[in-house]
Formats: structure tokens, sequence, C-alpha cells
């Protein structure tokens, strides 16, 4: 476009988003009580409904098993925390608005114990990230530490295991930022296994084969932790990874 060119558009009618339950949607409930559930959510489920994902999410599910009710407009109720898409594990979801007000405050003010693993491409190293995180300019669906004005981000990373080419690690979050994990293994030349985004396909053709057989990044919400909004107890929650992330660290290891 050229300074001074008047441009006309047409909005569109806004995307209608259909809050119907659907009781198809995997998922485990760890556990439930008035104020709040815990679940594991499967990888390949979207948490909320969102451009080109408006059915079949986390919410569906939810609505479904009759644990809150859909508000007016309100597209993620009880939504506090979120997992990618292809990653899976532990979520605790707000059953009272009371509840979600003392959870997201939570989550702000990073009193929420997080444990993550992963396989990643490479030798990972144990070490402590810390670094700014803002949105890449070049690619609005990406996050990057290369900012000169961001958030901090700060990641401890600890290898459990080394296959040469792969390695297993345990990631723990001081703030939790969009994608950090993710940002922070694959800016250290780590990134995560068959990672859409912010991995390549591995040179060595057999750990290229266990990603492509995951299909998925390897990236597993292990553990949980927090104050609970009613008791007022601190408690803890974990979920071992799915079958095919134990399948892909099992062929690591036999590589």
């Amino acid at each position: 476009m050229r300074a001074g060119a008047r441009i006309e558009a047409q909005p569109m009618d806004a995307a209608k988003t259909d809050l119907s339950p659907d009781a198809s949607v995997p998922m485990e409930v760890l556990h439930v009580d008035d104020a709040i559930v815990v679940v594991v959510k499967p990888p390949g489920v979207v948490v909320h409904p969102a451009p080109g994902a408006e059915t079949g999410t986390l919410v569906h599910g939810l609505l479904a098993r009759g644990y809150f009710r859909a508000e007016e407009g309100d597209t993620r109720p009880g939504i506090v925390h979120r997992l990618d898409k292809g990653t899976s594990g532990v979520m605790v979801v707000a059953r009272t608005p009371e509840a979600r007000e003392a959870l997201k405050k939570q989550f702000a003010d990073h009193t929420i114990d997080r444990e993550y693993v992963a396989l990643c491409a490479g030798v990972a190293k144990t070490q402590t990230i810390r670094t700014l995180h803002g949105r890449d300019p070049r690619d609005r669906k990406r996050f990057t530490s290369r900012v000169r004005t961001g958030k901090v981000a700060i990641t401890h990373v600890f290898c459990m295991e080394s296959f040469g080419a792969a390695s297993y690690v345990r990631a723990t979050l001081e703030t939790g930022r969009t994608h950090q994990i993710r940002m922070h293994l694959a800016e250290s030349g780590t990134p995560v296994l068959a990672d859409p985004v912010y991995g390549k396909r591995p040179k060595d053709p057999r750990v290229a084969a266990v990603a492509d057989a995951l299909g998925h990044q390897a990236l597993h919400a292990r553990l949980l932790g927090f104050v609970h909004p009613v008791t007022r107890e601190r408690v803890r929650f974990e979920a071992a990874p799915p079958d095919d992330f134990e399948a892909a660290l099992e062929a690591l290891r036999r590589r």
C-alpha cells in the first residue's frame, strides 16, 4: 500500500464457537472436588476453542463430564493455564470463579511447581537458562530470546540420559512463558524431538525415525504442584509420559 491510499473492507461475521459437550475427548482425571479438577491431557488435544480448533477441545470434554457449565461468550471456562496441542501432561482446571482467580494469581506469581520431561535432538547440558522472551518478529507463531525488550524466562534443565544424538531431560520452570521450554532447548542447540515449530529433522537417521514415529513434540508435563484454592494446603499431582513417549525413549535407549 502507498501513503494516502484509501482502503475499504467489509468485516466478516465473527465465527461462532460451538461449546456443545463432547464426551469423546480423551483425558484422564486425577482428582476432582468442588473447586478444581486435575486431568492429564493427551497429545493432540487442544485445550480450549481457538481459530482452527473450534470443536473437540479439552473444554468440550470437561463440559461433557459435567465439571462446569459454559457461560455466554466464555470459550475458556475454568482454564487458568495451557499446554500446547502436541504436549501432554497434568493440568488443573477451576470449577468456580473463586478458584479460577486464586489459581491465576499463583501462576502470575510463579509459585506453581511445574516439572516436564522431554526428548531432545543432540547432547543436552545440565544448566539454568535465563533469557528474555518475546514474539519472533519474523514469525508471529514463534517466540525467541533474541529480542531487545521482553519478559524474563528461566528454565532449569537437567540431562538425565544421553544417547549420543539425542537426550532425555527434565526441565523445571521458574517462569511460565508461552513455548518457554521448546524455545530454550531449541536455542541451546537441542530442540525437542519432533517439534514442528522449533525443531529440525535430526541428521541421525535412527533418531529421525523415532521422531517420525512419535509424530508430535516429545514434551510431557510430569508434575504440577500448587496451593489448593479452598483448603490452602499444598498439593502435587504427577503423571507418567504417554505410551508413545515411552516407546520413543526405549527406542533411543536401544539405539
